[in-house]
C-alpha cells in the first residue's frame, strides 16, 4: 500500500500530467496542435533570459500567496481572503515607500514590514470572529476582499497620490528592483523579492515543523475539540494562524509594490494573486516546499501562456482551462488514490 508521504508526492504529479493531457485533447479538438502549443508555452517561459526573468517575477508573489493559504489550511482554516490581504499589503508598502525618506537599510525593511503588518491585520478580524463568535472565515474573508479593493482605491486617489489613478512612486531606498538582475535577464522586471519569498517559505516550514506553536496549529487543524481537551488554547491558535497567514499574503503585495511596479494603480477588479494562491497551496499539498514548486509551475503556465497566441495560434485562455483541470484532479485525489491502490493490488 502506498504510504501517505508517497501518495502526497504522486497525486500532484499525476494531477499536473492529467491536466496537461486533458489540455492537449482540448487543443486537438479545436484544431490546434498541442505539441506546438506546449512548445510555445515552454518558450514563453524559458525561451530567453527576458522570459525567464518574467517567470521568476511571477513566481514570487505566487509563493507568498500560496504560503498564506497553505498555512491557514494546515490550521484547519480556509483563508480565501488572501486577495484582500495582498491588496492592503500592497497599499501599505507603497504608502511607506513613497511617504518617508530614510536610508535603504531602514526604509526597505520598514516598507516590507508595513505590508506584512497590514496583511496580518486584515487576517486578524476573520480570525477573531471565527474564534470568539464562530463566524465562518470564508464568509468574512470574502467580504473583506471587497472592502480591501474599494478602500485601497479610495486611498490611492485621495491620500497617497495627487488625485490620479495611481499612487506616488516609491523612493529608490524602498525598492526591491535590481539593475544587475534586470541586465542579466534582458531588462525583465525580476527583482530581489524572490529571496524574500524563499525566506518566507523557510520560516513557514520552521514554524510548522520545528516549534511547539506549529504543533499546536496542526493539532487544532486536525481536531479543535481534542486540542482543547489536551489543554491547548484553540481560540488563540485560530487567531494567530490567520494573522500569520495574512502576513504572508501582505508580503505578496509588497513584492508587487516594491518590486514589480514601484507604485500601486487603482484596481477595477481583483489582482487574482490571492485566488491563484489557493490553487498553488492545493497543488503543493499545503507544505512549504510543495508550495514553492507549485508556484513555479503556475508562474511557468501564466507567463508561457502569453506566447501561445503569437507562436502557435492557441488562445492563452486555454492555459486557464489547463490550470482548472489540474485543480480538479487535485481535488479529486481520492480517485487517483483508488486507482493507485487498485494497481498495487493487481500487481500482487
Amino acid at each position: 500500500m502506498f504510504s501517505n508521504r508517497l501518495f502526497n508526492i504522486f497525486v500532484p504529479i499525476i494531477s499536473v500530467l492529467l491536466g496537461l493531457f486533458a489540455g492537449a485533447i482540448i487543443m486537438f479538438a479545436f484544431g490546434y496542435n498541442p505539441i506546438e502549443g506546449y512548445q510555445a508555452l515552454w518558450d514563453g517561459a524559458f525561451g530567453n533570459s527576458y522570459f525567464f526573468g518574467e517567470t521568476i517575477r511571477q513566481v514570487t508573489p505566487y509563493i507568498l500567496t500560496g504560503l498564506a493559504v497553505a498555512f491557514a489550511f494546515r490550521s484547519g482554516l480556509f483563508n480565501i481572503g488572501a486577495e484582500g490581504q495582498v491588496i492592503v499589503g500592497w497599499v501599505a508598502a507603497v504608502w511607506v515607500g513613497s511617504s518617508i525618506e530614510a536610508p535603504m537599510v531602514i526604509h526597505l525593511p520598514l516598507s516590507i514590514l508595513a505590508a506584512a503588518f497590514a496583511g496580518a491585520l486584515w487576517g486578524f478580524l476573520p480570525g477573531l470572529l471565527k474564534a470568539t463568535k464562530g463566524v465562518h472565515e470564508v464568509i468574512i474573508t470574502i467580504m473583506m476582499n471587497y472592502i480591501a479593493l474599494h478602500v485601497s482605491n479610495y486611498l490611492i486617489r485621495n491620500v497617497i497620490s495627487d488625485g490620479g489613478d495611481s499612487s506616488d512612486r516609491i523612493g529608490d531606498t524602498a525598492s526591491l528592483a535590481s539593475n544587475w538582475l534586470m541586465e542579466l535577464t534582458d531588462y525583465s522586471r525580476m527583482h530581489y523579492g524572490i529571496i524574500v519569498a524563499i525566506i518566507a517559505a523557510i520560516i513557514m516550514w520552521f514554524i510548522l515543523e520545528k516549534t511547539s506553536s506549529g504543533y499546536e496549529f496542526k493539532a487544532v487543524g486536525f481536531n479543535p475539540h481534542a486540542s482543547k481537551y489536551a489543554g491547548m488554547n484553540v481560540k488563540k491558535n485560530i487567531i494567530l494562524s490567520m494573522v500569520i497567514s495574512g502576513a504572508f499574503a501582505g508580503l505578496a503585495g509588497a513584492m508587487e509594490g516594491l518590486g514589480t511596479f514601484g507604485y500601486m494603480p487603482s484596481h477595477s477588479a481583483f489582482t487574482n494573486l490571492g485566488f491563484d494562491g489557493i490553487a498553488v497551496a492545493l497543488l503543493g499539498g499545503n507544505t512549504a516546499f510543495g508550495t514553492v514548486i507549485a508556484a513555479f509551475l503556475f508562474g511557468i503556465l501564466k507567463i508561457g501562456a502569453l506566447n501561445m497566441p503569437t507562436s502557435a495560434g492557441v488562445p492563452s485562455e486555454l492555459v486557464e482551462i489547463v490550470i482548472a483541470l489540474i485543480i480538479f484532479f487535485v481535488a479529486s485525489s481520492y480517485i487517483i488514490r483508488w486507482f493507485l491502490l487498485r494497481m498495487r493490488k493487481e500487481e500482487k
